[in-house]
């Protein structure tokens, strides 16, 4: 297997374990009785991060992989896992409100709002960047970012409650 391969594996491993963590805690949540908040957008974020993933195994598998850029990657992933264990079972995909539950703000909540975000939006560049493919990256992002800015908004709304 080559390591753009393996790269590929990963991301996509870790995305669909992710995936399970996160229903199973929605799950948790909406049974201790959070809502969720505007469901709406939510297919359009599993579309657009799956056309990303689906799109990087269909281009990147026989390309080089660009070390300097797979660190970075890797530094994104330790982010990624201060986020997770910072939100605990609290941690979801979709906008999940328990009512009277504190905002977290420990954490890397102690420096952002959406910490999260600020990873996958990293993310949805780097990878691209690792198997040298900084337009595919740009395209990405810009998606990303007006997802996001749909996303953001619904979930201040929310937070604000």
């Amino acid at each position: 297997m080559s390591l753009a391969v393996g790269v590929l594996v990963f991301v996509t491993l870790q995305r669909l374990g992710e995936l399970v963590l996160a229903r199973r805690n929605t799950a948790r949540l909406l049974a201790q009785g959070a809502v969720e908040v505007a469901p709406g957008h939510y297919p359009l974020i599993v579309l657009m991060h799956g056309a990303w993933l689906a799109g990087l195994w269909w281009l990147a598998p026989d390309t080089p992989v660009n070390l300097a850029w797979l660190a970075v990657f890797a530094a994104l992933q330790l982010l990624r896992v201060w986020v997770l264990v910072t939100l605990g079972p609290r941690w979801t995909t979709r906008i999940i409100v328990l009512p009277g539950a504190p905002l977290v703000r420990r954490g890397p909540y102690r420096f952002l709002s959406h910490p999260n975000y600020c990873v996958v939006a990293g993310e949805i560049m780097v990878l691209p960047l690792v198997f040298g493919l900084g337009w595919y990256g740009v395209v990405f992002t810009l998606l990303n970012a007006a997802v996001l800015t749909i996303r953001i908004r619904a979930e201040n709304r929310a937070l604000a409650r």
